[in-house]
């Protein structure tokens, strides 16, 4: 499931990110079986977390901070298209939740832009 602003960014709030975060529901124990599949695809590995696949940045999360169980999670993810695959993405009120939760200065400040997107999305249940 993508998560973080990258999540944000594809569900309309403006910004840039460094990478891609995928919640891989994994124990972070078992991030080899990731990584095995990154290289299979021919990723270039950088760590335990992060890799460069076809150009694209992304690092797996294997424990967020803030969120319920992945499979909670995931029943209220909404599904979007990303590089023309169907993927599970973390609805913005649940990324406001983990960033409050967190608390770092950086995730502070993104509050008030994914708060205003979310109100312009669904100005009824923000």
């Amino acid at each position: 499931m993508i998560v973080g602003m990258s999540a944000a960014i594809m569900q309309g709030a403006p910004g840039t990110t460094l990478d891609y975060d995928i919640w891989v529901d994994l124990p972070p124990r078992a991030y080899i079986r990731i990584i095995n599949i990154c290289r299979r695809l021919g990723a270039e590995v950088f760590s335990n977390q992060f890799v460069e696949l076809n150009g694209l940045p992304i690092d797996f999360v294997y424990e967020p901070n803030g969120l319920k169980s992945f499979r909670t999670e995931l029943r209220g993810a909404i599904r979007m298209d990303w590089q023309g695959i169907e993927v599970a993405v973390l609805p913005l009120k649940r990324i406001i939740a983990a960033k409050e939760y967190i608390g770092r200065e950086k995730d502070l400040a993104h509050l008030p832009i994914l708060r205003t997107v979310l109100r312009n999305l669904d100005p009824d249940h923000s």
